[in-house]
Order: C-alpha cells, then sequence, then structure tokens
C-alpha cells in the first residue's frame, strides 16, 4: 500500500482541493464549480463533504473540503446542485454553471 501524494486529501481520492487549477486546464473549454464553505459567522469551514448533483438530484460527485474551506468540482455547464454536510451545520446551492471558473457560495448552518 502507498502513502497518499501530496495532492491527495487524506482519506479521500480527490486532488487537495486548495491546490491552483492546474495549467493544463483550459477554462475556455472547462466548466469549474468552486468555492468555500462557510459558517454563519462566516468563517471557513474545513472537512465538510460536498455533493455534487445533478439537475435532476442524483449524486455526481463528493469532495472533502480543505482546511481554509475550498472545494472544486469539474463538471459539464448546466444546473447542478451543490450541498455540504459538515460539523458546522449542512447547506446547499443551486448554480447554473457555464464554461469557465463558476464561483460559488455554499454557507452551511445547525439544523
Amino acid at each position: 500500500m502507498t502513502s497518499p501524494s501530496a495532492n491527495t486529501a487524506a482519506g479521500c481520492a480527490a486532488p487537495d482541493q486548495s491546490a491552483p487549477i492546474p495549467a493544463s486546464v483550459d477554462l475556455n473549454r472547462e466548466t469549474v464549480l468552486t468555492g468555500i464553505v462557510q459558517n454563519t459567522e462566516g468563517e471557513a469551514v474545513g472537512g465538510a463533504y460536498v455533493r455534487l448533483l445533478d439537475s435532476t438530484g442524483e449524486f455526481t460527485a463528493e469532495v472533502v473540503s480543505s482546511p481554509e474551506g475550498v472545494f472544486r468540482f469539474f463538471a459539464a455547464p448546466g444546473s447542478w446542485t451543490l450541498r455540504a454536510l459538515s460539523r458546522s451545520g449542512n447547506g446547499e446551492a443551486v448554480v447554473d454553471a457555464t464554461v469557465g471558473v463558476n464561483e460559488v457560495a455554499l454557507a452551511v448552518a445547525p439544523a
């Protein structure tokens, strides 16, 4: 068994969410959904599970937010739902993504 690389979050196969977007990504052709998970006080929430759901509500992918609360998905243009689950609470945001970088505010609050 090998140890996780520096580009992989511990316990998750997703790349480090706070790493810069690789130079090889063509933002004129790719769609990126990114943002920071924040609590009601505006503080970053690291370790949140951020799920990407398609326009029908089907689960597509999941990443763990970085210690700074950062998350990122590469997806197709269209309507997506982002759902965050954390110890600070849960939250959801709907985005109509276009080609390029789509910044998404994702707030969590206790139930």
